[in-house]
């Protein structure tokens, strides 16, 4: 059972959230979890001016997922930022060439998850995830959230992400603002529900 997780992080939110949810995944048994960025689609310059470059590099090991890696895999994380209430424009660039699978039905009965991060509070985050959920119902996927059984997503005692539709974080104007440890750990259980799911959806045909 293969649990990948693709991501785009310009400074390093998303990849936090994203090995939270691994290591939530890796605690079901059989679970093959395997964590994949998106390609870039700034320049070098672009990122070091806009003072991602040193986060790039941070991730510089992590290996760039393909559209054979969506198929190959049984449940998929996807984890991207929020740009204006909607996903970055490389997690939409890479989606844009998935149509081939779409053709192909490869993706569907798959379980798909989406986590997010935005810059401040009420920054779209549920936005965000809802809308990824349009690309993930038209490849045929099953679409997985974060259930309230995540009890931290009731917290009211501190500023925190986290909605039935997924693991989130705030980062702040300036990105200074790391993921709690309510927001990892919200991942965290968001990467065992998917696993669990897989388990579940395993040898599942359509007909």
């Amino acid at each position: 059972m293969k649990i990948l997780l693709v991501y785009y992080s310009m400074y390093g939110h998303m990849y936090e959230m994203v090995k939270a949810a691994a290591d939530g995944a890796k605690g079901v048994k059989g679970a093959e979890v395997v964590i994949k960025r998106v390609p870039e689609t700034l320049s070098p310059d672009a990122l070091d001016k806009m003072g991602a470059l040193e986060a790039q590099k941070a991730q510089a090991a992590v290996p760039v997922c393909s559209t054979e890696d969506l198929a190959a895999a049984d449940a998929i994380i996807f984890a991207t930022p929020t740009r204006f209430g909607n996903m970055c424009g490389q997690m939409r660039q890479f989606l844009d060439s998935t149509g081939g699978l779409w053709m192909s039905g490869a993706l569907v009965g798959k379980v798909g998850s989406v986590m997010t991060g935005s810059a401040t509070q009420h920054g779209g985050q549920e936005s965000t995830i809802l809308s990824f959920h349009n690309t993930l119902l038209h490849q045929g996927m099953v679409i997985a959230g974060l259930p309230y059984a995540y009890q931290g997503q009731m917290d009211i005692t501190e500023i925190t992400g986290g909605s039935p539709y997924g693991a989130s974080t705030i980062a702040g104007g300036k990105g200074e603002r790391q993921p709690s440890k309510n927001e990892l750990d919200g991942a965290r259980f968001q990467g065992r529900y998917v696993a669990r799911l897989a388990e579940k959806l395993a040898g599942f045909k359509i007909g």
